[in-house]
């Protein structure tokens, strides 16, 4: 019984894609919950162990029910979990739409503060001259009567 459930499982890897017993660490990597460190910790249990099914795979340190599901859905059905959904492409793109309004808003900003400051410092050198024409006359004043003095 346990040679037909064997040769079963192994002929429907076959058919449809990997085997979890022969996979490569850079496939196993592809699966989504399976980093480097948890493939090769599954291609050094499998060199003891035989898997042919979740719970085999559970037996792996670092392999819970979740991973150990996605290994046999991604190894024996040929498929990537790792794909991107189109709900996670949909929010990457509202990310980027909100980086970008972000962005475009912090440059409005950065526009408005380089305007405000260039208007203060216009104001600025505006009221400069005008406390310098103001001494200036204060000064001419001042000349003046001593000249009147002298002149008296």
């Amino acid at each position: 019984m346990k040679k037909i459930l064997a040769i079963a499982v192994l002929g429907f890897g076959m058919l449809f894609g990997l085997n979890p017993q022969t996979a490569s660490v850079e496939k196993l990597t592809a699966i989504k919950g399976v980093g480097e460190v948890k493939a090769k910790a599954i291609v050094a249990y499998r060199k003891k162990h035989k898997l042919k099914t979740k719970e085999d795979l559970m037996q792996v340190k670092g392999i819970g029910d979740v991973i150990a599901q996605n290994i046999l859905k991604d190894v024996m059905n040929g498929e990537k979990s790792s794909k991107p959904s189109k709900k996670s492409a949909t929010k990457k793109m509202t990310k980027a739409k909100k980086s970008a309004k972000d962005s475009k808003k912090d440059v409005k900003e950065k526009a408005t503060k380089a305007k405000k400051e260039t208007k203060k410092s216009a104001k600025d050198k505006k009221d400069s001259m005008k406390k310098k024409a103001k001494d200036l006359k204060k000064k001419m004043k001042d000349t003046k009567k001593k000249k009147d003095k002298k002149a008296a």
